[in-house]
């Protein structure tokens, strides 16, 4: 199997899209009435602010028909179960990776630290934090959100949520024994792929059955337009298992073919999962809150369709300067240029949808983390592009300036969406507002902060590194020594972030224990299993 003719294939299915998407254009998708944004609305709801609530929001009674509320507290529980243990494992992965992440980085400017056991030496405890947030944080969490939004988007009830129960229970375990195989020493060697095959079968056959009930769903919807979010949810699913099963077949990728197939999988994993989902969630959540449809419905789509045709090989700009196909790098960078298109467009629909609702801002925790992440969506891409250029990739490879930009778009944006999906979703999981409006105020501000001082002198220290590593006449010591006070900063930063991460799954745990759910989460699980 020739890995350049499977990225080939996929540059081929991306202009499939293209050619799809001039199709949408020939049958009026993108018609003038912005009928569409308004699916995700029942009556009454446009106008009036949507917040944190239990149930309702605190805007003045809603105008809907009762059989359209109670339509829609049905879809809610339909989905509260499956939505419940997967946003509660992510909380769990995202302690788990904080803490390993915190060790990591004071590892970096200490490396004495904790030498007694192989599992906490830094190249292990690293791997062990990447693992914990690719496969339990961040997509636990998206997933979560997701199968919770589908009922409401579909206006319906959400189909097979055993499955996703099951399919849930074997990620988990899958990931367990990830890291287990990671933290004795057993790993493929290839970053975002260390956990080995045999393992990541579960991975397979769960987000399998995870995506089950979108296709259950999908055939008993009550709505005739499917709104965008449906789309990047149901893009998402189908790409993740393609880009892992490609690239977790054993005995096939060697050498240089397997570093550009790595590098192929590690960006599109970002692009093609993590971010229509996380684009899915702002797309829904964003209007919901102010109550007002996407200000422009035709850019939506059109950013759904640019992103399938120019993400597929933008990963290959990581190999600049390696013996790859000099073709293969400038398509890359051709494409993380192009990347532009998709970008501009969703920024500009959300600055648009929210202007003049800033206000909101004040009173809704989920606005909060939602803007911030969709504002650091754009200065990630829009960096990214940038840094797949030949002149700046020359400065910026090899530094620890690539690591503060995966972790612009792996946290401020991923993670903070996240974030903002889950003040929205848990009152109505669990049917109680979050208990400590303070503990929520305190997790944003130290997740900001913190971040703000990661991301600042991660991206300081590694421009100095690699203008070090650039200058023939200085040792390479020299472009580590230039390094520590910002290791430092990172681990500041770092600290601040992980403090914020304990308020949140303190705040979470106190939200659990006081609805109640536990008991009815286990009465639950057996019936299920009966």
């Amino acid at each position: 199997m020739n890995p350049t003719g499977i990225l080939l294939a996929t540059f081929i299915l991306s202009i499939a899209g293209l050619f799809a998407f001039i199709w949408s254009l020939r049958k009026g998708v993108f018609e003038t009435d912005p009928s569409g944004a308004r699916v995700i609305f029942i009556k009454g709801e446009i106008g009036r602010q949507d917040g944190e609530g239990a149930l309702a929001p605190a805007a003045g009674p809603l105008a809907a028909e009762p059989e359209e509320v109670a339509a829609r507290e049905l879809a809610d529980r339909s989905s509260s179960l499956p939505a419940f243990i997967l946003i509660g494992g992510a909380v769990v992965w995202l302690i788990v990776a904080s803490l390993a992440g915190l060790l990591s980085s004071f590892k970096l400017h200490n490396p004495d630290f904790l030498t007694g056991y192989a599992w906490l030496t830094f190249g292990r405890l690293r791997m062990i934090h990447l693992n914990a947030v690719a496969y339990g944080w961040a997509p636990l969490g998206l997933l979560g959100l997701a199968i919770w939004m589908l009922p409401r988007l579909l206006r319906t009830t959400l189909a097979g949520g055993r499955l996703a129960v099951l399919g849930a229970a074997l990620w988990n375990a899958g990931l367990i024994a990830g890291l287990g195989a990671i933290a004795n020493g057993a790993s493929a060697g290839m970053e975002w792929l260390e956990i080995p095959w045999q393992i990541g079968i579960l991975f397979a056959v769960g987000g399998m059955l995870i995506g089950l009930p979108m296709v259950y769903t999908l055939q008993q919807r009550r709505v005739h337009h499917l709104y965008v979010s449906v789309w990047y949810i149901g893009a998402a699913l189908f790409w993740f298992p393609v880009l892992y099963i490609v690239a977790k077949i054993p005995g096939v990728h060697f050498g240089v073919e397997q570093a550009t197939m790595n590098w192929w999988f590690g960006h599109n994993v970002l692009g093609l999962f993590y971010t229509p989902l996380s684009i899915a969630s702002v797309y829904y959540f964003l209007p919901k809150v102010i109550g007002r449809p996407v200000q422009s419905y035709n850019l939506s789509l059109l950013g759904f369709w640019t992103l399938a045709f120019f993400y597929g090989q933008v990963g290959a700009h990581h190999l600049i300067g390696g013996p790859i196909p000099e073709w293969l790098i400038t398509l890359s960078i051709v494409q993380s240029v192009m990347m532009i298109i998709p970008v501009v467009a969703f920024s500009l629909n959300q600055h648009l949808t929210i202007k003049g609702h800033f206000g909101a801002l004040r009173s809704s925790p989920t606005l909060r983390f939602i803007l911030f992440g969709a504002v650091m969506y754009t200065l990630a891409s829009l960096q990214g592009s940038l840094e797949a250029l030949r002149s700046l990739n020359a400065v910026t490879h090899f530094t620890h300036f690539t690591v503060a930009h995966a972790h612009l778009g792996m946290y401020g944006f991923v993670s903070m969406v996240i974030f903002g999906g889950v003040y929205f979703v848990m009152p109505r999981v669990l049917g109680i507002q979050w208990p400590r409006p303070t503990l929520t105020a305190w997790h944003f501000w130290l997740v900001c902060g913190g971040f703000a001082v990661y991301l600042v002198t991660l991206s300081v220290g590694g421009i100095l590194q690699g203008l070090v590593l650039l200058d023939p006449a200085r040792p390479f010591m020299d472009s580590v020594a230039v390094t520590m006070p910002w290791l430092q900063g990172r681990t500041v930063g770092g600290a601040m972030m992980t403090l914020g991460h304990l308020v949140f799954a303190w705040h979470f745990a106190l939200m659990v224990m006081r609805s109640g759910v536990l008991g009815q989460t286990e009465s639950a699980l057996r019936e299920a299993t009966a």
